[in-house]
């Protein structure tokens, strides 16, 4: 009997020998050979499902306590008739996130980098100033987000708090990089209860398509503040620069660059996918009942047709994922995008001692947030929202900074902007700042009245 000549000696030997077993063995090397050849021949999309990761956890770490609480007071506000603004958002956010992580993988560095490097010191502190205040706010919403899941389930926020803070420190200061994507890629499952729910609650979807297809406007600042609210937390400026900052570190060479705008297309549509069925679900069983979302209970309502009693423990699980994914990517983009202005060492992959400004920051950021979500009687829901709209407010300094360097040549080379790309972002700012500027002025006629 001739072997191949890779096959071990030992191996050999056995066959030899061992008749019976020979023509097992053989059998399970032609099985191997012919698996070994499918891989071959299907090896780029292996390679593709080994690139993902960055732009899903990006994406999905907006559906955080934040996310979660907008959506579902969307909907149960106004039923679909928001619809139409998550569409429309969330073309906004495919465009937004794929400049991102295009900078990344392209120029290696992060977005904080860049605006030192081509805007200068005064833009920088600009920029990480309104990044700073937004990303505390977000911060703290996180932990808050987890003391609500603690009570759905009857754990005191004393005991949960302290305790998600130090797992999601330690996750970062004694683990890598690979290690801390796969845990956070975990979380993410636990949106699909929403889609059931959706689908369970028989809403008519007739309705569903009008909302979705057919823009309803309303005047008033309510309708106003939520939709600055679902831009806000959709389009959150923590997104774009942890994305880009992870895609730099993941050392995605610009090779790559199809599977990286792969990984964000995929990774910002998956994340909208599920904001418009919480949209759907509250729609359909809040709305339809007059019910407003004022406490986590309330949304947890919208699971009912899928969890019947149980329904608060699945919200519950599902808001506690959701937090614990934001709660390490809201700090450790604030970590990157100061570290990367300012000029320190970075890095998740890298020891205390390493970079303890990188360190110092996240650990402060989990530290405030684990603190203030101990404070008794804090109203959820309102700050929740009151956040989203802030971070709405705040994201036209990133979205701007991010838009002229994607058309920079001397930064991007080839990979520049297209046409298409530059009008949907340029929209979007000024959509933005447009939106902020009615909300404000409507808020100061009330004051004056």
């Amino acid at each position: 009997m001739k072997l191949p000549q890779s096959r071990p000696r030992l191996l050999y030997i056995a066959l030899e020998r061992r008749p019976p077993v020979r023509a097992v063995w053989a059998t399970v090397w032609r099985t191997q050979r012919r698996a070994l050849a499918l891989l071959r021949r299907y090896t780029p999309l292996v390679t593709w499902l080994g690139v993902l990761g960055p732009g899903i956890i990006a994406a999905n770490a907006g559906n955080d306590a934040g996310g979660i609480a907008t959506y579902a007071s969307a909907g149960a506000a106004y039923g679909y008739r928001l619809l139409w603004v998550l569409l429309l958002v969330t073309i906004s956010l495919v465009v937004v996130q794929e400049m991102s992580a295009r900078m990344g993988a392209v120029t290696g560095k992060g977005l904080s980098d860049l605006i030192r490097e081509r805007f200068g010191i005064r833009w920088t502190v600009l920029a990480m100033l309104g990044l700073l205040v937004a990303n505390a706010g977000v911060a703290i919403s996180e932990f808050v987000g987890i003391a609500a899941a603690g009570d759905l389930f009857g754990i005191p926020r004393w005991l949960i708090v302290p305790l998600a803070a130090l797992l999601l420190w330690a996750l970062v200061v004694f683990g890598s990089y690979r290690s801390a994507e796969r845990v956070f890629l975990g979380f993410t499952f636990v949106f699909f209860a929403y889609p059931i729910a959706a689908w369970l609650a028989e809403p008519r979807w007739t309705d569903v398509a009008h909302g979705l297809l057919v823009p309803t406007v309303q005047r008033d600042p309510g309708y106003i503040q939520m939709v600055i609210a679902l831009i806000g937390t959709t389009i959150t400026p923590y997104m774009q620069l942890f994305l880009q900052s992870a895609t730099a570190e993941k050392g995605t060479s610009g090779d790559a660059i199809r599977r990286v705008r792969a990984d964000a297309v995929i990774g910002a549509v998956f994340s909208d996918v599920v904001a418009f069925f919480i949209i759907v679900a509250t729609g359909a069983t809040l709305f339809v009942r007059g019910i407003a979302v004022e406490t986590a209970a309330d949304a947890a309502r919208a699971l009912e047709p899928l969890a019947g009693s149980a329904a608060s423990a699945l919200f519950g699980l599902g808001l506690f994922g959701a937090c614990m994914l934001a709660g390490v990517v809201l700090p450790l983009t604030t970590a990157y995008s100061l570290c990367e202005a300012f000029g320190f060492e970075k890095g998740i992959s890298r020891r205390f001692r390493e970079a303890p400004v990188f360190m110092g920051i996240f650990t402060g950021l989990i530290a405030l947030g684990a603190v203030v979500a101990l404070i008794p009687d804090l109203p959820i829901i309102p700050v929740l929202i009151a956040i989203q709209v802030l971070n709405g407010m705040l994201s036209p300094i990133v979205l701007i900074s991010a838009l002229r360097l994607s058309n920079d040549p001397e930064v991007m080379g080839n990979h520049r902007n297209g046409p298409l790309f530059n009008a949907i972002a340029t929209v979007t700012v000024l959509v933005i700042i447009a939106l902020t500027l009615a909300l404000l002025g409507m808020t100061v006629a009330d004051l004056t009245r």
